[in-house]
């Protein structure tokens, strides 16, 4: 680290990875990253009515933004490669200490570290905002994703089997969770209508 530029960055000769609060602009590029990880969950023949459309994930970022929760980007030499949120785990007020978190890369960037680096603005975003719990829900087979929300302290709390149909099986889900500050040590602030 001689010149100043980290080893890691070094090796790879592509643009550095810069996190960064969305925009609407953003709204195309995070739709085609979420379409083909949705559309490559699936068989071709079933069809996936639940894609948000871009007026629909406009407002979501607006809704995000007047809440206090995190939306951000990752990009690399100005293209998008990878999105992630944080949303109400519940929406009842009991509830209003705990986010769950969602990540995408784009399938041509994994295994650069976009997700950790993505995964760390989160926490650093929610923990900021007062959450004390983080909770993620993860592809039981994706050992990536497992293997890096346990480096960044999740920790398993639960293990869904058979939730989901996908390429001929049921597959399972994992239910990940991290404390966050002083987490369930000290009762939260005085509610103030999060």
């Amino acid at each position: 680290m001689e010149d100043g530029t980290p080893a890691d960055a070094r090796a790879d000769s592509r643009p550095p990875i810069l996190v960064r609060s969305s925009r609407d602009d953003d709204v195309d590029a995070m739709l085609a990253i979420y379409r083909h990880h949705i559309r490559h969950g699936i068989e071709p023949d079933v069809m996936d009515s639940g894609a948000p459309e871009p007026d629909d994930l406009r407002e979501r970022r607006k809704n995000m933004r007047n809440r206090r929760l995190p939306h951000v980007v990752a990009t690399s030499g100005g293209s998008i490669v990878g999105y992630a949120y944080a949303v109400l785990f519940r929406k009842r007020p009991a509830y209003r200490y705990t986010a769950k978190h969602s990540i995408y890369v784009h399938h041509e960037q994994l295994g650069r570290g976009i997700g950790g680096i993505l995964l760390q603005a989160l926490v650093d975003a929610c923990a900021a905002a007062g959450f004390r719990q983080m909770i993620g829900y993860i592809d039981a087979d994706n050992a990536g994703s497992l293997a890096l929300h346990q480096r960044f302290g999740f920790t398993k709390v639960a293990h869904l089997p058979a939730v989901a149909w996908r390429h001929g099986r049921w597959a399972d889900s994992v239910m990940v969770q991290r404390v966050l500050g002083p987490g369930s040590t000290a009762p939260p602030p005085p509610f103030t209508g999060r």
